[in-house]
């Protein structure tokens, strides 16, 4: 006899319905909201995001990760790279980035692999040291320093700076809709069967046939690919990059954990139900994490964008 199981019914439609509907409202913001707008909601996607992919990584999967900075600041500094020595568009670079990083991620977690728990946890943070140090000798992208994004590749993403904000918003929430959209196709499939197993009782569900070591390292994967992705967009739109902001593990892991947990860890919703609501408590915390140094905060972002449109002669 074979089992069959659906996913479906009148609720899931009615759920499709109502995220098309919402995500509409959100696609037209740039018609019903201001620049500030735009960046305060391209952040709370890009937090959602990321708190989603850990969701994945340690409440399905069950590997607690203190390291996915190391993809964060590996999706970025890719981009940085391949915009500024190959001179491809960074919008190209996004994707780019993070199908590099997945290639890089499969060595990296064959050795990671092979530890467990709490140790585990300690060598991804190690691994992002490594990225970290390691970027900080590049001396063609600014080494200790860090680069600035050239004003023409700048000026390529779009000819003015409101058509930019509205790009680069659009992009935000394409991305964070794809990955909302992986992670419940994921969870949907065979492979979100096993998760679900594995998240209940990783011994049973191994017993059953499931073949955990595979099934953790595919999704181990494919957030390392998400994330990077995410990490090029996120430093796309600073238009700076630093080793210390990149590989900040309080901005991309210990605050992405934090809003995972608080919201729910193992629950689709928890990071979207709770995001916003930890972001209107703290305004002031949310704007200090991006202040790292004196030559990445969103100030500089801004004179900087302004900066190159005046030299390039382009305005609004």
């Amino acid at each position: 006899m074979t089992v069959r199981v659906a996913f479906g019914g009148r609720g899931n439609w009615i759920g499709a319905a109502l995220g098309g509907i919402i995500l509409a409202m959100l696609a037209a913001a740039p018609w019903w909201g201001g620049r500030d707008d735009l960046q305060l909601l391209s952040e709370i996607y890009a937090y959602v995001a990321l708190a989603s992919l850990w969701n994945l990584l340690a409440g399905y999967a069950g590997l607690v990760s203190v390291g996915q900075q190391a993809y964060v600041g590996l999706g970025a500094y890719t981009l940085f790279a391949l915009a500024i020595l190959f001179g491809i568009s960074p919008l190209w670079s996004i994707p780019l980035a993070g199908l590099i990083a997945a290639g890089l991620s499969i060595p990296v977690g064959l050795l990671v692999f092979r530890l467990r728990g709490h140790y585990f946890a300690i060598g991804t943070w190690i691994v992002a040291e490594v990225f970290r140090l390691t970027a900080s000798q590049i001396s063609a992208l600014g080494g200790g320093s860090g680069p600035s994004l050239p004003a023409a590749v700048v000026i390529a993403i779009a000819s003015t700076r409101q058509l930019r904000d509205f790009t680069m918003y659009w992009v935000a929430l394409a991305l964070a809709a794809a990955v909302l959209a992986l992670i419940v196709l994921l969870l949907r499939s065979r492979y979100g069967l096993a998760l679900k197993a594995m998240r209940d009782a990783e011994l049973a569900a191994a017993c059953s046939g499931v073949d955990v070591y595979r099934t953790k390292f595919l999704v181990y994967v494919v957030t390392a690919l998400a994330t990077a992705m995410l990490g090029a967009l996120i430093f796309l739109q600073k238009l700076r990059i630093s080793p210390d902001a990149a590989f900040s593990v309080n901005d991309w892991t210990a605050f992405v954990i934090f809003i995972t947990v608080i919201g729910g860890i193992g629950r689709i919703e928890g990071p979207i139900r709770r995001h916003a609501r930890l972001l209107r408590a703290a305004p002031g915390a949310r704007r200090s994490r991006h202040d790292l140094s004196d030559d990445t905060g969103p100030g500089r972002d801004r004179n900087y964008a302004h900066g190159a449109e005046g030299h390039l002669g382009h305005g609004r």
